[in-house]
């Protein structure tokens, strides 16, 4: 089982160095992994001149699955956009066609304190959002900046085709079916035509799967009721942009966004996994980041694209274990807890492990 390993930018480096100590150890007792890393992102603009390099484009088409930290630094942003790190992000995405992102948001029973909102509005939290994340304004043409009549212009497209919609919506659906049966789908159908497509397509779909209630809400509703009531939802399925906003939202629900981890995978299983969190360069190489995403993200690996069940839970059980014991980094901390770094936290997944 082959895995392209991209720890990419700022604390991406440190984080996924973590995951990979564990899938290491995994190997140790018998998984047949191998790993081999490579360029993406701000640092590969430093070494190559482009944010995905061919070298990285043909590791990352030949692995099984794909490791991911982070990209990205203030300091590139004054680069022309095709150059940015974020645009290495987005052709990665595009070039293994994985249009299919997976965020969970489950709060651990120690943390539930550690959330902004009160314990008894979160505590048991349980959610996923199935994001589509090949379409809508990142990807729609035309787009770009432009001069009209002395003054500039900007502009992109929000554009879905029936097919882009009912793949995601399948994806959605079969999840929802495996869980608690309640699949809540997000648009903006009052004011967005592209999003009344996705929400008839969806119906259309949804047709299929009658074991499975669908609910339809508004997206500013939604964002709305994840803070109000975030324990009525059980998969929620969105657009590239608006689920992407409210998977961050979501996070912030779990204590940290240090905890959230996410698989996008294409039709066929491959995947990319990584946290959902960005790339910190202001506590980057300060031992401060929390590894557990990243880790948790090896165990998605293993179970949607290798399928090796037992190992993911392994895992995952490893994670349970350590916040059990009260270990935190800075961005779960509270009195009473023991504060570690982000190799320590990693010292203690192994140790669990």
């Amino acid at each position: 089982m082959k895995i392209c390993v991209l720890p990419g930018d700022g604390i991406g480096p440190e984080i996924v160095a973590q995951a990979v100590r564990v899938l290491e150890r995994l190997r140790e007792d018998g998984l047949a992994l191998e790993m081999e890393t490579a360029l993406i992102g701000g640092c590969a603009v430093d070494a190559c001149g482009e944010p995905y390099p061919e070298a990285t484009r043909a590791l990352a088409r030949e692995a099984d699955a794909v490791l991911l930290g982070a990209v990205g630094a203030p300091k590139y942003d004054a680069l022309a956009r095709a150059q940015r790190p974020e645009r290495g992000l987005l052709a990665i995405r595009k070039d293994l066609d994985l249009f299919a992102n997976l965020r969970p948001a489950v709060l651990y029973p120690e943390l539930a304190h550690a959330s902004t909102l009160r314990a008894e509005v979160v505590s048991g939290l349980d959610l996923l959002i199935v994001r589509e994340l090949t379409g809508d304004v990142y990807f729609g043409e035309p787009r770009g900046i432009r001069t009209e009549h002395g003054e500039r212009i900007g502009f992109n497209t929000m554009v879905y085709s029936e097919s882009e919609i009912r793949r995601i919506a399948h994806v959605a659906f079969r999840a929802a079916r495996g869980r608690r049966r309640r699949l809540c789908s997000i648009d903006k159908m009052n004011v967005l035509e592209a999003t009344q497509l996705w929400r008839d397509v969806v119906t259309e779909t949804g047709r299929e799967y009658p074991e499975v209630a669908l609910s339809h809400m508004l997206v500013d509703n939604a964002a709305m009721q994840l803070v109000r009531a975030p324990k009525q939802f059980d998969v929620m399925l969105a657009g590239n942009l608006f689920g992407d906003i409210l998977s961050d939202e979501a996070s912030m629900l779990t204590g940290s966004i240090g905890m959230l981890p996410s698989a996008s995978l294409d039709a066929h299983g491959k995947g990319l996994y990584e946290p959902i969190h960005g790339s910190a360069p202001d506590i980057a190489g300060r031992d401060l980041a929390n590894p557990l995403a990243t880790i948790l993200s090896a165990a998605m690996m293993l179970r949607h694209s290798f399928g090796i069940e037992e190992a993911a839970v392994r895992i995952e059980s490893a994670v349970r274990r350590v916040l059990a014991q009260g270990m935190r980094t800075a961005d779960i901390f509270e009195p009473g807890t023991k504060k570690v770094g982000t190799a320590g936290m990693g010292d203690a997944v192994m140790a669990a492990l």
